[in-house]
């Protein structure tokens, strides 16, 4: 491994060994370390992410709208800085939370739960709505399913501090259902101006609802899983790995698909590592 030194080599070997056990893969990876990408990798411009997505075979209609904190975010393609964006985040929750259309008129939830993490992440989570723990803490991803997906965080070589996570609906569907279209209709919009101000390298789609409404399809999450995709909101497009939702692998907890969640987030690892050095 060239440009890291030996310890650095015995760490990355023990943070693979770690991740074998957690997520059951009995094999250890060949060739340089997708771990060796960490937050300290330069963050890949615009312009690489776009040569990225437009190499990727998925052909995915251009959205029309654009928000106003979006248009902000994107004038002239000029990099906004972390407390830019942390600013404009801000001000897309307080207007989600007044406007929604979804949020406002539902009886069923506590609390909006928009997101959290780095606005300026190279790499996003995203899933489909919140659940009870959710709901109750305004956080996203905190219950059985919210630990996992930390595990699977920390087995990356990231933390929560380092990505951003988020989901579809900004608020918890009754008895934690499947969001329906005319939710996802009024929620994801605000999802597309989070998406234009953090200005992820790639984004990460937590299960087939997620799946489905980031790349526009109707295939199921075992045929889509592994493939990239791209969601394009109308400004950059960005390369979109769906995998399984964290509550399907504790509900499925085979060798089989730890070894398949795995191989996905090796792969988006793979990914941020070539566009770190492409930039």
């Amino acid at each position: 491994m060239s440009g890291i030194d030996s310890q650095q080599q015995k760490a990355i070997a023990r943070q693979h060994a770690w991740t074998s056990r957690l997520l059951g893969v009995d094999f250890m990876p060949a060739g340089r370390s997708p771990l060796a990408v960490t937050a300290a990798s330069p963050r890949p411009v615009v312009a690489v992410a776009e040569r990225q997505a437009a190499r990727l075979d998925c052909d995915m209609s251009q959205g029309s709208d654009r928000g106003a904190v979006a248009s902000a975010a994107q004038s002239d393609r000029a990099p906004l800085s972390r407390d830019e964006k942390r600013n404009l985040l801000d001000e897309l929750r307080q207007r989600h939370d007044a406007s929604c259309p979804h949020c406002t008129v539902a009886t069923y939830h506590s609390r909006t739960v928009f997101g959290e993490g780095d606005p300026d992440a190279r790499l996003m989570f995203i899933g489909e709505a919140p659940g009870e723990d959710e709901d109750r803490t305004g956080r996203p991803f905190v219950g059985r399913a919210g630990q996992k997906l930390n595990e699977i965080i920390k087995a990356m070589g990231f933390n929560r501090e380092q990505v951003y996570i988020a989901n579809v609906l900004k608020s918890r569907p009754p008895e934690n259902r499947t969001p329906l279209p005319n939710e996802v209709a009024g929620c994801s919009p605000f999802l597309r101006e989070q998406v234009q101000i953090i200005q992820p390298a790639a984004i990460v789609a937590l299960g087939g609802p997620a799946s489905k409404m980031l790349l526009k399809t109707e295939i199921g999450i075992t045929r889509l899983r592994g493939q990239w995709g791209v969601y394009n909101d109308g400004t950059t497009p960005v390369p979109v790995m769906p995998t399984f939702h964290p509550a399907y692998l504790l509900r499925n907890y085979t060798k089989e698909t730890r070894q398949q969640m795995w191989s996905d987030m090796q792969a988006v690892l793979q990914r941020l590592q070539a566009a770190a050095t492409a930039s």
